[in-house]
């Protein structure tokens, strides 16, 4: 659905936008880099001839945490990313449109049904690669992978901090960032989600990483936190 809008506006951060509409509300946004195609149903506006896709924060991470106080994002035009639990698309569709035809995204996911729908995405992106495969083994993909600015992590496993450091020494360059989503569930339910948050940001600082921020993302996603830390 397309409709029109009061006006856009720039954030701050590199082709991420607000969309506002003429009744005062706001949503965040990215520049349709498939102009035409929508990828879980958002709405799409157009504005001087570009078209904008309106991005979730409930059904995106990173949108969340932006909208919680992230105060970098690492993903710019141009960036390479590689992104471990692609699923089927939703957030790695709103990354393609902010690197633009520049930048690339190699999506990983585990699951062969999944990565299906992430074929059909990327079949309107070209700067989107789907990659069948375990994050537990970057050796499987190495020769798929360029070196990356940019390693994001959304796996829902209980050594998801472990995978990360991982492929971190596998593919991300020197001084390039990790965007990682910890599901406090996935790695211990018998504890306060705050102190699995806490555990898991000194493991990646003992492992020679400058973290930077650590955002709760509720109410988007309970339970979740976003790091973004900094590969030295």
């Amino acid at each position: 659905m397309s409709e029109s809008i009061e006006t856009v506006k720039e954030t701050g951060m590199e082709n991420i936008y607000e969309c506002i509409y003429v009744d005062g509300t706001v949503r965040l946004c990215t520049k349709n880099l498939a102009k035409g195609f929508t990828v879980y149903g958002e709405r799409t506006v157009n504005y001087n001839g570009v078209e904008y896709r309106e991005w979730n924060a409930f059904r995106s991470k990173l949108a969340g945490a932006i909208l919680k106080g992230l105060k970098e994002n690492p993903v710019k035009k141009g960036s390479k990313v590689l992104y471990l639990g692609a699923a089927s698309g939703t957030t790695p569709s709103h990354i393609s449109d902010i690197v633009e035809d520049e930048g690339k995204v190699y999506g990983v996911e585990f699951s062969p049904r999944v990565v299906r729908e992430l074929i059909l995405v990327a079949q309107h992106r070209h700067n989107l690669f789907p990659i069948l495969a375990d994050a537990r083994f970057p050796q499987s993909y190495s020769s798929l992978v360029e070196d990356a600015e940019v390693l994001y992590v959304d796996i829902a496993q209980p050594d998801q901090t472990d995978i990360a450091i991982y492929n971190a020494r596998y593919f991300l360059k020197e001084g390039g960032h990790l965007l990682l989503a910890i599901k406090a569930r996935s790695i211990d339910v018998t504890k306060d989600p705050t102190e699995v948050f806490k555990t898991e940001a000194e493991k990646l600082k003992n492992e020679g990483f400058d973290v930077q921020q650590v955002i709760n993302l509720n109410p988007y996603d309970k339970d979740h936190a976003m790091v973004l830390a900094r590969f030295k």
